[in-house]
């Protein structure tokens, strides 16, 4: 805990509004203000970015602090010269004593970074990466080491990630791996969840299986397609609900028109608040496949409804979050016949809605906003205090 004389003052960056998960672990950290000599400001760079339109609109009620934004709309299609210098004003005039930045990839994050160092400013940064998660080059390794070296503490989402900025050449003494926590409706209960489970939940004869996503190529959307298709000659009543919009859509259409499964794969189109959350109740399982995915939020919420999940092997969520046989599969990613044989057994494997969802929803409440604030709380901590001690796994956890 931080408990200096005097208010600590600290910078957060980020990129975009449109994150409600970072909207609630930062409204957990603006609650810790009141309870800790803390001072904490908030910086949002842009509302959107890119496709993520495609997923859900922009919801300010997960933001509960305040935030300077400094950009309207899309991150994309903000200057770069002028994201650059309006990010070094802001930068260069921070009384701050800790910064947390948002990201290391962009040109404006490195202005930032050297901008700090010359100031002598303690540095931050947060890393959403896992080896899994892209293709790594020599190029871009260098640059990664340089600025994990530079800072002097990074935040992860779970061991992945912390193994991914090691890798990387940060300090193991200064890599914090949080839990990653999804927004999750504001009258959400566990009681409830567990209720509309019970009630709600797929006869194991006639399962349905959940996709919700952006239906994009790394999302391997075409394998689980191609995975179904051998589900439903064992299971002829099955379903599978496809939930999101994207670039791959109308190729996945005419995939399922070639494969004559019009009848049982639904297109739902995008979805949010009480209608995205319903679909968790109906299915059978979600079903995550992706070639690339840093977490994964969507399990979260699935298991939060106690909605077991099917989870690709290269997802930075499955050492956190997958427990074979009681929260879910892990599939390897590119084995359609693997992903098959996942789907099939699932039905019967979960047959027992009551404790499969009792699992699901006690497992995942080690995973809120928080908690994942306590331990970025934690963290800002044992820097501030040029504490060299190496977190330990319980603190890691926390």
């Amino acid at each position: 805990m931080i408990d200096d004389k005097h208010p600590v003052r600290v910078d957060i960056w980020h990129n975009i509004v449109w994150s409600k998960y970072k909207g609630e672990i930062f409204s957990s950290l603006h609650k810790l203000n009141n309870t800790e000599n803390l001072n904490i400001r908030f910086y949002q760079i842009a509302e959107t970015q890119g496709d993520r339109t495609n997923l859900s609109g922009l919801d300010l009620s997960h933001h509960r602090y305040p935030f300077e934004l400094l950009f309207k709309g899309s991150y994309d299609k903000i200057n770069l010269f002028n994201r650059v210098v309006k990010i070094l004003q802001y930068t260069l005039k921070s009384d701050a004593q800790l910064i947390l930045l948002t990201g290391y990839n962009r040109i404006e994050y490195w202005a930032q970074l050297i901008a700090l160092k010359l100031k002598g400013k303690k540095i931050a940064v947060f890393c959403d990466s896992t080896i899994y998660d892209q293709p790594q080059t020599f190029i871009k390794g260098i640059l990664k080491r340089i600025f994990f070296t530079f800072v002097d503490c990074v935040f992860g989402y779970g061991q992945r990630s912390r193994d991914y900025v090691l890798h990387y050449g940060a300090d193991p003494r200064h890599v914090f791996y949080r839990c990653q926590a999804a927004a999750l409706p504001h009258g959400y209960t566990q009681k409830k969840a567990l209720s509309d489970r019970l009630a709600m939940a797929p006869s194991p004869n006639a399962p349905r299986y959940l996709f919700i996503g952006l239906i994009s190529k790394g999302k391997n959307i075409g394998m689980l397609i191609n995975a179904f298709s051998l589900v439903i000659k064992e299971m002829p009543e099955a379903k599978l609900i496809i939930v999101g919009d994207g670039p791959e859509h109308e190729a996945l259409l005419e995939l399922v028109h070639s494969l004559k499964l019009e009848q049982s794969v639904i297109f739902a189109g995008r979805k949010s608040g009480a209608d995205l959350f319903e679909e968790y109740k109906k299915a059978t399982c979600l079903i995550l496949p992706s070639l690339s995915e840093a977490w994964g939020l969507v399990v979260n919420e699935a298991l939060s409804y106690g909605c077991p999940v099917i989870v690709s092997k290269r997802c930075g969520c499955v050492p956190e979050l997958v427990i074979e046989g009681k929260t879910g599969f892990v599939h390897k990613a590119t084995d359609r016949d693997d992903l098959a044989d996942k789907m099939l057994q699932a039905p019967a494997h979960f047959s027992d809605i009551q404790q499969t969802a009792r699992t699901c929803i006690d497992h995942i409440n080690e995973y809120t906003p928080d908690k994942a604030a306590m331990q970025i709380l934690y963290g800002m901590g044992v820097i501030l205090k040029n504490t060299d001690q190496p977190p330990s796994a319980s603190e890691n956890a926390r």
